[in-house]
């Protein structure tokens, strides 16, 4: 039990203190007059300013309470490198029992994991969480066992104790290290890209040489080896070779004694965009139709077009001399001839053989599209007639021949059930609402794949691929009735894009695809194709483990699976004759950049608190009290601060002026200054 005097005023300390002013001022009166009263009056005030301070004597029932000391055991990927798990582990045990040994103490041991996705080692925040919970004056120490490679050491924590960093690992530890600086998310196709690595070495490195070996390997396939200098920036030049996602991994070989080969590997995921789309239009003659191509193409920025109109062929005389003619000569020859293959998109508007362009010129257009290019046909009624681009050297490539009939007759395109599934044509706005168009040229398909029909269930797009190149006809000058909002119109725009963007081999619009979306270690793999069914998808780990997932059919033409890596790394995928690769996890994990023990990022912290960081290499510490405020460790010992915390069980508290004993002395010392200073009269 304790005992101590307590003050409860009846007034605020402010009016007593005027109170006592008025009272000394008076007494200082009487003694200046000559009132032989003047020390009664003085005693009459003090015990009426004495009761309006109301004093009391407590008198409480303590228990004391234990000191707490928290203990923070990492157990991120970090401290899974050789010998440091076994190291802290058996650290934080014996830890655990001296301190449990030791007279009115309590241990508060916490595990410190990995954090979500890529967040590192949060020891500060895991301390902040378990302070909250404990109160903060019966804390005496934090005793944190780590590599020290903590990635929130910044966070402003007021620590209520001192701060102890146990450090595993050992003096020889060392690691290799590639990074990737400065890695875009996208670069233009065929420009090489500028990355910066680096590879270094950390730690009690031994002396090697200068140089080490690099491999580099594009979407999987086989590496190509560079000798690199080591401990200086490199700036690699990358060519991405084709359009959407392109994994680049750089690999330099493991080191027999370091402490890891998961930071030796860098994947890097960069998406491949084209520059400019060059894109030829040949318009035949002009019609309503030509405008919604020309409109189409130039209002993407992205496109450079090239418009060829015949609006004079060779068999119209009108006699007007061709000095005179305000137009220029076109450069045919070098676009057909020299150029041609400078065009990811040719497309032939109502266009029928004058002459213009020779047989040459034509068979170099359809070697072009052997050779990877792309040709769209939108014919006309010209295409029905002897003048038909299908009697050309084009017609080789053609996936559809005319019948020599032109329907003129109102209908309303629909997709074919193989167009439900083929990317340019699936889900298309609007189903059901589309006007109708006014004619259609009857062809027979003899490949490729019809997506669209019109009167009689005809062909009315048909999609092909030739060689390494695409060719499509739309098989009627109508389409531009939507643009015009005719009868409700319908998905121009949004139809021709597509088969623009399919036809210039862009790997959202491939029909057969084998693709995957990372988040994290987790990833959805689609497939899209054109058959009903497809096997199952094999998923090779990084280690070389297969898995086999059946996918499931969500959509027409999709099937998609969800997988969960179970590692950081490159993952190859195969379905039939598609394969794809996808990297799971950061470029460099963060738990592995810096894999080497050190104390100096905690170092703040624990000068701070008047703390120490020692290696448990040396062994365990000795543990002792010192004062709040003292140096809390030194060589070979760390210190913990007692707080002798209490619980006040009860309280008795005693007035030392109660109301009559108050009274009765006010009243005695006033009567007797009183009757003293009346005896003087």
């Amino acid at each position: 039990m304790t005992g101590t005097v307590i003050f409860d005023p009846l007034l605020p300390w402010a009016w007593l203190i005027a109170l006592a002013v008025i009272a000394l001022a008076g007494v200082v009166l009487a003694l200046v007059r000559s009132l032989r009263g003047w020390a009664l009056r003085g005693a009459a005030a003090l015990v009426v300013l004495a009761a309006l301070a109301q004093p009391s004597y407590q008198v409480e029932d303590r228990a004391p309470l234990s000191d707490i000391v928290i203990l923070a055991e990492d157990t991120s990927a970090s401290q899974g490198l050789p010998g440091r798990t076994e190291q802290t582990a058996q650290a934080a045990d014996a830890l655990e029992t001296q301190l449990a040994a030791r007279p009115n103490t309590e241990v508060r041991r916490i595990t410190v994991p990995d954090a979500e996705g890529d967040g590192g080692t949060m020891l500060m925040r895991a301390l902040s969480d378990a302070l909250a919970e404990e109160p903060q004056a019966r804390v005496a120490g934090i005793i944190a066992l780590s590599d020290g490679q903590v990635h929130d050491a910044d966070m402003a924590l007021a620590l209520p104790a001192p701060l102890h960093l146990l450090q595993s690992g050992f003096a020889d530890d060392w690691d290799r290290r590639l990074t990737v600086v400065g890695a875009p998310a996208f670069a233009i196709i065929g420009e090489p890209v500028i990355l910066t690595l680096r590879v270094e070495d950390m730690g009690a490195a031994p002396v090697s040489e200068p140089f080490a070996e690099l491999d580099i390997s594009v979407d999987g396939e086989d590496p190509q080896r560079f000798r690199v200098p080591v401990g200086q920036d490199i700036d690699l030049p990358v060519t991405l070779p084709h359009g959407g996602r392109n994994v680049i991994q750089f690999t330099t070989p493991t080191q027999g004694d370091e402490l890891t080969a998961r930071n030796n590997t860098a994947l890097i995921q960069m998406n491949g965009v084209r520059d400019r789309l060059r894109v030829l239009l040949v318009s035949g003659e002009p019609h309503a139709g030509g405008r919604t191509w020309r409109n189409l193409l130039k209002s993407d920025s992205s496109v450079d077009l090239v418009h060829f109109t015949i609006l004079r062929p060779p068999d119209k005389q009108d006699g007007v001399p061709v000095g005179e003619l305000s137009l220029i000569a076109f450069p045919t020859r070098e676009l057909f001839m020299e150029k041609v293959e400078d065009f990811d998109l040719i497309i032939f508007d109502r266009y029928k053989r004058r002459g213009i362009l020779p047989a040459l010129y034509l068979e170099n257009v359809a070697n072009y599209v052997r050779q990877g290019g792309a040709v769209l046909v939108a014919a006309g009624p010209d295409f029905a007639t002897a003048d038909s681009l299908f009697r050309s050297p084009l017609g080789a490539v053609m996936p559809a021949v005319p019948t020599a009939r032109v329907r003129e007759e109102a209908y309303r395109p629909k997709v074919t059930d193989l167009g439900e599934r083929h990317p340019v044509t699936t889900n298309l706005p609007s189903r059901g609402d589309w006007g109708r168009w006014l004619r259609q040229i009857d062809v027979t398909p003899n490949s490729g794949n019809v997506v669209m029909s019109g009167i009689d269930d005809n062909p009315l797009l048909v999609l092909d691929r030739v060689g390494e190149g695409r060719v499509a006809l739309l098989a009627s000058d109508h389409a531009w009735l939507w643009s015009r909002g005719y009868e409700g119109g319908g998905p121009q725009l949004e139809l021709l894009r597509r088969l623009a963007h399919w036809m210039m081999k862009e790997p959202e619009l491939e029909e057969e695809a084998l693709t995957a979306t990372a988040s994290g270690q987790s990833m959805q793999i689609e497939r899209r194709t054109l058959s009903d069914t497809v096997p199952p998808v094999t998923v090779t780990a990084p280690d070389g483990t297969t898995t086999e997932l059946t996918l499931r059919n969500v959509a027409p033409g999709q099937f998609i699976a969800d997988y969960q890596g179970p590692e950081i790394g490159l993952y190859r995928l195969e379905n039939g004759d598609q394969s794809a690769v996808i990297g799971l996890g950061p470029a460099a994990p963060r738990e592995f950049i810096n894999t080497v023990g050190t104390a100096e990022l905690l170092q703040p912290a624990i000068d701070s608190t008047r703390g120490g960081a020692l290696l448990l290499e040396a062994g365990l510490p000795d543990i002792r009290n010192v004062r709040e405020g003292r140096p809390a460790a030194g060589r070979g010992w760390i210190g913990l601060t007692p707080r002798n915390a209490f619980e006040t069980r009860d309280v008795r508290a005693t007035a030392l002026l109660p109301g009559w004993l108050v009274l009765m002395l006010s009243a005695l010392f006033i009567v007797a200054a009183w009757l003293r200073e009346g005896r003087r009269r």
